[in-house]
């Protein structure tokens, strides 16, 4: 009877250790589900994490998040609003405030979640991207200051440039930066959904930028010494090799001639961690590739995969680069002031 008592007792604590989990495996099993679509088992196991640590702040944005992928909004935003007083509160927890203060149409509580987050992290890309995409859909067009500032304090997050590439192409206010800041992004994001989108951008800014014949002639006194205007004059050397159109040929031509002009004039002065990607390239033969990967598909989508068949070593290895690598910005190379 004894041993029977003990083997009893082993059995039911082999059990209770088989099943017990911490709350970090909880929150991996919820992301799990999460990754699966499966919110609602999500949720069910969050709310056991968050009881057995209910200070825990990431489990606690984790678990408002999976509240508003449930569209449970309510519930969400009970969760996470206490979290934007606490000390140990991140930027994250305002985003998550925000996407849920949009969802429940509450415009002028987001913003001021936004802005305060900002106040406190005063150098969060996501943050000044999102307020920049709130005041955009209230067409609010001081949006692009915020991104701007969001590229400025905090150049490796991408989607402020792709903002700021699609505003500049939409206001029609500045192909320089719509072609540049398009260019970031799709390197920053090759493989993004968006990515088809601004290389279409790209191209279509090259035609609006070379569409007058001197395109340096709204270069003034005031603006002749900074990094735009020497990107124009620059790029105005080339504008004869537009008479046969804008395409990725003519486009190799040109911004072959551009890298090599502008490390002879302005490299120095302006380091541009794009310009020495195009550089680098242009070194290991890999530009014709990189250039039809950039335009092809956005111009002529059958003439781009004749291409690549006809390149096939050339453009293979241009992808196993691009695949071993990742692109970023250094600090201090912020020119569009």
């Amino acid at each position: 009877m004894k041993r029977i008592k003990t083997t009893l007792i082993l059995m039911t604590c082999f059990l209770q250790s088989g099943f017990a989990q911490t709350a970090e495996e909880l929150q991996t099993t919820a992301k799990s589900f999460m990754q699966q679509g499966d919110y609602t088992n999500a949720v069910l196991v969050l709310n056991r994490a968050i009881q057995m640590e209910p200070k825990n702040i990431e489990i606690t944005k984790n678990l408002a998040m999976g509240y508003y992928l449930q569209k449970d909004n309510n519930k969400a935003l009970e969760l996470i609003k206490p979290t934007l007083d606490r000390e140990d509160a991140d930027d994250q927890c305002y985003q998550i405030a925000g996407i849920i203060y949009q969802q429940l149409d509450m415009v002028k509580d987001c913003e001021k979640s936004y802005r305060k987050g900002i106040k406190r992290f005063p150098v969060s890309g996501p943050l000044y991207n999102e307020l920049g995409e709130l005041l955009y859909s209230q067409k609010d067009y001081t949006a692009i200051k915020f991104w701007e500032k969001g590229i400025e304090l905090d150049p490796d997050y991408s989607k402020n440039y792709y903002n700021a590439c699609k505003y500049y192409y939409l206001t029609g206010t500045d192909k320089v930066w719509s072609i540049l800041y398009g260019e970031i992004f799709v390197n920053m994001e090759p493989l993004s959904a968006n990515a088809p989108e601004v290389k279409s951008i790209m191209i279509e800014s090259y035609k609006k930028l070379f569409m007058d014949t001197n395109i340096a002639k709204d270069i003034n006194d005031k603006n002749k010494f900074s990094f735009t205007a020497a990107f124009i004059q620059t790029m105005n050397k080339e504008s004869g090799a537009v008479s046969t159109g804008i395409n990725p040929e003519s486009l190799t031509m040109i911004r072959t001639r551009f890298i090599l002009d502008w490390g002879k004039d302005y490299e120095l002065k302006f380091p541009f961690r794009l310009f020495e990607l195009q550089k680098q390239l242009l070194q290991e033969g890999m530009f014709d590739s990189y250039s039809q990967w950039l335009f092809g598909a956005a111009q002529n989508l059958a003439a781009f995969q004749n291409w690549t068949i006809a390149h096939a070593a050339e453009y293979n290895n241009f992808t196993r680069f691009q695949k071993g690598r990742t692109f970023k910005i250094p600090a201090a190379q912020y020119y569009r002031y």
